[in-house]
């Protein structure tokens, strides 16, 4: 199965939605993003890592790395292999003294925070950045698309400030509504959208 390889192209802090954020993933030959909803202790294991930060004693993520690095272990990549109900699911792939290779399930935010420290390539498949992936205009999405990935919450998503009810709305105005939050990169609340835009095309 061909891989795509990823790049973390922001970390978005969601301005409708307190305490929630997103790594948002994008394909390194082409438009797509994928955004992952994060909590907020790996949301600042990320940004301590890509901002070159030195706390004064080392994070969770920190003290992991510095045990591979200790033991050879090399992390050669990270894989998100899988999207079910909304939850994305990564492998470490790693090597210890150029041995044999070795493969270890891990949460993706977990991934990612190591992922970042060891400076090592990020990859996903073409059948889970086709559900999980925003189009950042009308032009790049197709007219329908085959969905796996389902919402993190069952419950409909309202938007607190403006009570806007997801599911009252057509697909036009969700498209408008996905352009002007991915405009703004509230990607949290641009996820809601998309699953409730992809849920929709499932039924079709």
């Amino acid at each position: 199965m061909k891989k795509i390889e990823l790049e973390i192209v922001a970390l978005s802090h969601s301005i409708t939605q307190n305490n929630s954020y997103a790594i948002v993933l994008g394909e390194i030959s082409g438009q797509r993003k994928m955004p992952i909803v994060i909590g907020a202790f790996e949301a600042q294991a990320i940004a301590v890592a890509l901002e070159r930060m030195k706390p004064n004693r080392p994070l969770t993520h920190d003290l992991f790395f510095s045990f591979m690095t200790k033991f050879n272990i090399d992390l050669l990549e990270v894989i998100v292999y899988k999207i079910e109900e909304g939850i994305f699911f990564s492998k470490l792939i790693c090597i210890q003294n150029n041995a044999e290779i070795i493969e270890i399930d891990s949460r993706t935010s977990d991934a990612l925070a190591l992922a970042v420290r060891a400076n090592c390539r990020i990859y996903t498949y073409e059948s889970i950045m086709e559900s999980a992936s925003l189009y950042l205009n009308n032009e790049d999405r197709p007219a329908k698309r085959s969905i796996q990935a389902k919402s993190a919450s069952e419950e409909p998503y309202k938007n607190k400030e403006d009570g806007t009810d997801l599911k009252s709305m057509s697909y036009e105005e969700l498209y408008v509504l996905l352009q002007q939050v991915l405009e703004q990169e509230d990607y949290v609340r641009a996820i809601s959208i998309r699953d409730e835009i992809n849920n929709r095309s499932k039924k079709d």
